[in-house]
C-alpha cells in the first residue's frame, strides 16, 4: 500500500499555554473566526480572551513594555486590571513578582510609569482606529450631517468629545434614539475621554466635536478599541477627565 507523505511521522503533542498568563510565542493554529484564544491575567488570575486583555512584552534588554496590539515578538504576559490596580501592584512590587514568575526570570525591569505608558498606547490605538474608519468613509462628522444620519437610522455608534456641550449632546442623542426607535430609553452617545482638539487631530479634520460611525462592522471595531481604553483608565478617571474638560470649557467661556 502506498504511504501518505506524512505517514510514519510521529505527531508532536501541543504544549498548552503556561499558567501565569505567559506565552513564549503566539504560535499555533488560530481559534475560529469570532473567537479569541484565552489568556490569564497575571495579577487577578482572571481568564479572558486575549482581545480583552493587555499584553506586556519582555524585550531582549529585560525591559517590560506595553504591547497592546499583541504583535511584538518574544515572550509576553497578560494583564486584565485597570490602571489604579496596576499602579498599586507596581508600587508594591507585586507586578514585578508576577512578571518574574510569568517570564521565568528575575532579570526584568519594570518602569514606574508603565501604567501611563499602557494608557497612552491604548489611547493611541483607539484614536488610530477612528482615523482608519474616517479614511475608509465609515465615519460622519458635523452636527447637521450626524443628525440627518441619526434620524434615518444609519448611525451605529455615536461619539462626543469630552468638551462637547450638554445641549449639543442632547440634540444628537435624541436624534439617534428617534432613528433607532428607542425614544424614551435614555440611550446616549459615548462621551470620549478626549477633547475636540485630540479628536480632530486623530480624524484629520477641523473642530470635530461629535462623530458617528455609520457602518456596523466599523462600529464594532471602534467600540472594542474604545472599551479597552476606557476599561483600563477606569470609570472614575474617565468621569474626572470629562468633568475637567467641561470645567475648562466653562472657564474659557467666562473670559470670552
Amino acid at each position: 500500500m502506498r504511504k501518505l507523505p506524512n505517514e510514519g511521522l510521529k505527531t508532536q503533542p501541543r504544549t498548552p499555554a503556561k499558567a501565569g498568563g505567559q506565552d513564549k510565542k503566539d504560535s499555533g493554529p488560530r481559534p475560529p473566526p469570532g473567537h479569541s484564544a484565552e489568556r490569564t491575567c497575571i495579577l487577578s488570575r482572571r481568564t479572558a480572551g486575549r482581545d480583552d486583555l493587555i499584553r506586556l512584552a519582555l524585550g531582549p534588554d529585560g525591559q517590560v513594555a506595553p504591547d497592546v496590539r499583541a504583535r511584538a515578538p518574544g515572550r509576553g504576559a497578560w494583564i486584565g486590571v485597570d490602571r489604579t490596580t496596576l499602579d498599586a501592584a507596581n508600587a508594591k512590587g507585586k507586578l514585578r513578582a508576577a512578571l518574574a514568575r510569568a517570564f521565568k526570570t528575575g532579570d526584568i525591569t519594570v518602569a514606574e510609569d508603565l501604567g501611563a505608558r499602557i494608557e497612552a498606547a491604548l489611547r493611541q490605538t483607539a484614536l488610530d482606529r477612528l482615523g482608519l474608519e474616517a479614511r475608509a468613509g465609515n465615519l460622519a462628522t458635523g452636527s447637521d450631517r450626524i443628525e440627518t444620519e441619526a434620524r434615518r437610522g444609519a448611525v451605529r455608534l455615536l461619539l462626543h468629545a469630552a468638551d462637547a456641550s450638554a445641549e449639543g449632546r442632547r440634540k444628537l442623542d435624541q436624534a439617534w434614539r428617534v432613528g433607532q426607535g428607542t425614544e424614551g430609553s435614555g440611550r446616549q452617545g459615548l462621551v470620549l475621554p478626549a477633547e475636540r482638539a485630540i479628536l480632530s487631530l486623530a480624524l484629520g479634520r477641523e473642530n470635530v466635536v461629535h462623530a458617528a460611525i455609520i457602518d456596523r462592522a466599523a462600529a464594532a471595531r471602534v467600540s472594542h478599541a474604545l472599551d479597552r481604553w476606557r476599561a483600563f483608565i477606569g470609570r472614575d478617571a474617565e468621569v474626572e477627565a470629562v468633568a475637567a474638560d467641561a470645567s475648562a470649557m466653562n472657564i474659557t467661556k467666562d473670559f470670552e
